[in-house]
């Protein structure tokens, strides 16, 4: 889909990332060459397996992998005309909380719990718009209520520990959203919430996208929400992308066994009767840097030069591509690739 790429620029572009961590048992290449465009008023996800690096590529644009353990080897992120891989600290704290912000994973770590919501609330309006006070506490009322938090005022008051989880989550999307940031990235901001309370907050994520313009990059690895609120797909694999495109390719014709296999494996698919479909395998260890596709030794389609070529994203077109070599050469078709193969080979 060409609708956001073919008529302006990227708000940010993301290229060749590459991202390692010291361990005790040496070097994890976590994030290799992670490339992406993220456009004005589109919401793309990240979607993969855990341990995909989904979250880690999105840390790394915010400046939070601590250094040790952590390590940006290499890329470039141009966030409007900023590289934020290659600022000063000082230029990244203007734009982290302000023009970009984040909801993280879990509300109560993320959260001070020796704190109340008020002062957490309007930290980012006090530090970044110079609001005073009064106004700033006013502006947090609203902002609570905006996400649907009752008795805002009262809220305030209270600590993280006195609200429910589906309560503080909606207060740091509050905090996020306070500063009317220009990209706002959500990090699986529906984890460990039930279905209702997962079905307001993207609600209130797509509302206040359509409200404010401001683009969303969503993390996750549930491809329901994916379907519900996404305008495009990027689809991550031990540290690579493996496809992306729209979210209506991506689920009506899948261009990467992976994509396919993480389909079947969706619970809503599965029939009454049959054996839930899973993928067999472990994702590989990443301790060395990899030779050849990361998904062959799980993929219906292998063959013995999967294990050995890399397999390079080839896009298509400006936003639709596959890391696929296969189904490059037309050795698969994409009906075979959505049907997914025999798992015993």
């Amino acid at each position: 889909m060409d609708l956001f790429s073919d008529r302006m620029k990227p708000l940010l572009q993301v290229e060749n990332l590459n991202v390692s961590f010291q361990t005790r048992k040496g070097r994890v290449y976590a994030v290799n060459g992670v490339s992406f465009q993220l456009y004005p008023g589109e919401i793309l996800g990240i979607v993969g397996e855990s341990g995909s690096g989904k979250s880690v590529t999105c840390y790394s644009l915010m400046g939070l992998i601590p250094n040790p353990p952590g390590r940006i080897d290499s890329g470039s992120a141009l966030f409007e005309e900023t590289d934020l891989l290659q600022c000063s600290s000082r230029v990244l704290r203007k734009i982290r909380g302000h023009h970009i912000s984040m909801i993280f994973q879990d509300p109560m770590t993320s959260l001070n719990p020796y704190m109340r919501i008020g002062p957490q609330l309007i930290e980012p309006l006090r530090i970044h718009l110079k609001t005073p006070r009064q106004e700033a506490q006013q502006q947090a009322i609203r902002a609570l209520n905006s996400v649907g938090i009752p008795e805002a005022s009262l809220r305030l008051r209270q600590f993280p520990h006195e609200l429910s989880g589906g309560m503080r989550q909606r207060v740091m999307m509050a905090m996020a959203l306070i500063t009317e940031p220009e990209l706002l990235i959500a990090d699986e901001p529906t984890t460990a919430l039930d279905v209702t309370v997962q079905a307001q907050i993207l609600e209130l994520i797509r509302h206040r996208k359509e409200k404010t313009g401001a683009s969303v990059l969503l993390i996750t690895h549930d491809l329901g929400v994916v379907a519900e609120v996404c305008d495009r797909v990027v689809v991550m694999y031990a540290g690579r992308i493996l496809e992306t495109g729209s979210t209506r390719d991506i689920f009506k014709s899948p261009r990467h066994p992976y994509t396919s296999a993480l389909q079947r494996s969706l619970p809503g698919r599965h029939r009454k009767g049959e054996l839930l479909k899973t993928i067999p395998g472990m994702p590989p260890d990443l301790l060395e840097p990899l030779c050849g596709c990361p998904f062959a030794d799980r993929c219906d389609y292998r063959v013995p030069e999967c294990s050995e070529i890399d397999g390079e994203l080839i896009l298509e077109s400006s936003d639709c591509g596959t890391a696929c070599p296969r189904v490059h050469r037309g050795e698969i078709s994409l009906n075979e690739v959505k049907q997914g193969g025999d798992s015993s080979l």
